[in-house]
């Protein structure tokens, strides 16, 4: 397994199955163009298998630290530690990059990414809320 970090729209473009929805070309841009942005895309055998996005943010008393936004793996892929493996990735990008510490929110049902988050070595947060706001983009 090889992980690169992607700093091309094109890789973007060729690995889109691996996102929710296909990516979008101003959004892709507006990501990567980012410094604080962080896209890893798992290879085995040059095909992409899993990517990972991870967004650096800094609070004033608190310093920078990782939020690790997404997590995707082909179906196809899944079970070989490839969420895991880029889960570490970008836990030891967010190292090098000086960031205190990591975090993720996913649900308690979805038992593959939370298998490939305690992998990598994180751990559960018990008594916590998360709270959301949707706003009409129309």
């Amino acid at each position: 397994m090889e992980i690169r970090r992607i700093t091309e729209a094109g890789a973007v473009r060729e690995a889109g199955g691996l996102f929710d929805d296909p990516p979008v070309a101003e959004a892709t841009e507006r990501f990567l163009a980012d410094g604080r942005h962080h896209l890893l895309i798992a290879y085995l055998d040059d095909v992409p298998a899993g990517m990972v996005t991870g967004v650096e943010m800094t609070h004033p008393d608190k310093g920078t630290e990782m939020f690790l936004y997404e997590l995707g793996v082909a179906e196809s892929f899944r079970g070989r530690g490839v969420g895991r493996a880029l889960t570490s990735a970008l836990a030891d990008l967010a190292h090098a990059r000086g960031c205190y510490g990591m975090w993720t929110v996913t649900d308690e049902d979805n038992v593959p990414a939370r298998a490939a988050y305690q992998g990598a070595g994180g751990t559960a947060e018990e008594g916590q809320t998360v709270l959301v706001w949707t706003f009409d983009q129309g």
